[in-house]
């Protein structure tokens, strides 16, 4: 069981989806300043396509090194992002973004799940906060 892994939920009460995006962003700036391994886990290469823009763009001061993941690389950044079933090995932190738990979340020791203010994400993310929990994970929640 993979009773080590921490997981978070950040309620993003009064949140659409691209105020979401700015937060993850605020997370992800966070990370990389403390030199986490973070894997941000989207649905597909268009979401994939959007948020690495939005990383360069997001704040004029800010520098956020990362990548779209496709194969291990020599010299790879901390934040990768990712849409396949074989995300790096070497990741401490995952930023799920997609709908489902993805099926290698046990190799990471802390999980991010964002929920945004939409009847159909709030219902979703319940039914992945009773898995997580279910699998004995440990769980906080952070209403922002």
């Amino acid at each position: 069981m993979p009773n080590s892994i921490n997981v978070d939920f950040y309620i993003l009460e009064k949140s659409t989806k691209p105020q979401s995006r700015l937060f993850i962003c605020r997370l992800l700036e966070k990370a990389y300043q403390q030199q986490q391994l973070v894997y941000i886990h989207v649905d597909s290469p268009a979401e994939a396509e959007q948020l690495d823009t939005l990383l360069w763009t997001y704040r004029e001061d800010s520098f956020i090194p990362h990548n779209i993941y496709s194969s291990p690389q020599p010299m790879e950044p901390s934040i990768q992002i990712g849409y396949t079933e074989k995300p790096p090995h070497h990741q401490e932190i995952l930023i799920n973004l997609c709908h489902e738990i993805p099926i290698f979340y046990a190799q990471f020791t802390h999980i991010i799940e964002i929920v945004f203010a939409d009847p159909n994400v709030q219902q979703l993310a319940r039914e992945r906060f009773r898995q997580y929990r279910s699998q004995q994970c440990v769980m906080n929640t952070h209403k922002v």
